[in-house]
């Protein structure tokens, strides 16, 4: 895959950030710590109470304790939408890492429409951060082309991080050159952390439910030289039967159906998604 060069200012940036590499808490007094520096940013001002209730859901707390993530580590988040996690990670690291959040380039995409919404969700973004520097410190976004991905300089990031997203490589062709990008920004022995809505078996191509098979996951992290660490449960649901026709987005937070079956799919509760860290190896 053919690497595109960032900002030699993104790069040294990501450079500059400095932690030993090893994502896994490895002592239950590394685990208290990390408990007590999350506990004060789930309660933060600057997440809204919509977000704070989708907790339940996202377990924030248990999900990142079981990536590694830590105080000091550079994470980078891979696209974070309206920045859910963003609100979690980036005061999280203000004080002693760096937050990156990776965006698409409004430039890079294929459509008017496309590039239209990139640009309203990156300026959304933007606005956040800045809007509360004093909770996000100094997190920043980084513009890739999504088809020839690059993050920054090779072995520069602690943890990369992403939510949800692979459906959305896996429909546009882009899923090895994603993992494949991951690979390199990682230091060695570094983790790779993967939440993804979670189907029944693997996925046909071009599958519009917005579920990817556990095996299919796996085995894209494999190709691209992870190993896989560790699986978990956290962000289990097992009354989500899959089956829906508008898919994943039939339940909360979309709740696509609008009024029909409304109750049904609130009783339900959002996805239920794998959980799997991976690392590069040493």
């Amino acid at each position: 895959m053919k690497k595109l060069l960032l900002a030699l200012a993104c790069a040294s940036i990501i450079t500059a950030c400095h932690s030993d590499g090893d994502s896994k808490p490895s002592t239950k007094q590394e685990a208290q710590q990390f408990d007590s520096a999350i506990a004060p940013v789930l309660a933060g001002d600057w997440r809204s109470e919509a977000n704070k209730e989708r907790d339940k859901y996202r377990h924030p707390q248990e999900t990142l304790k079981f990536f590694g993530v830590r105080p000091s580590h550079t994470v980078v988040e891979i696209s974070p939408g309206g920045g859910w996690y963003t609100e979690v990670l980036a005061p999280l690291l203000k004080d002693q890492g760096r937050y990156f959040g990776v965006v698409t380039d409004p430039a890079r995409t294929s459509s008017d429409a496309s590039r239209t919404y990139n640009e309203k969700q990156n300026k959304t973004l933007r606005d956040k951060l800045a809007a509360r520097a004093d909770a996000f410190g100094n997190a920043s976004l980084l513009e890739i082309d999504p088809k020839a991905p690059s993050i920054g300089q090779a072995d520069s990031a602690d943890v990369v991080l992403t939510f949800r997203n692979v459906h959305n490589w896996m429909g546009a062709g882009t899923e090895a050159d994603m993992f494949e990008a991951f690979f390199e920004v990682l230091k060695p022995g570094g983790t790779l952390g993967v939440v993804e809505h979670r189907a029944k078996d693997d996925v046909p191509k071009g599958d519009k439910s917005g579920y990817v098979g556990e095996a299919q996951v796996i085995a894209m992290a494999i190709a691209a030289g992870f190993t896989l660490d560790a699986r978990s449960e956290i962000n289990a649901n097992p009354k989500d039967t899959k089956d829906y026709t508008n898919g994943v987005w039939t339940l909360p937070p979309n709740l696509r159906e609008g009024e029909k079956d409304r109750a049904k799919y609130l009783a339900i509760g959002e996805s239920d998604r794998m959980t799997l860290r991976f690392k590069k190896p040493l």
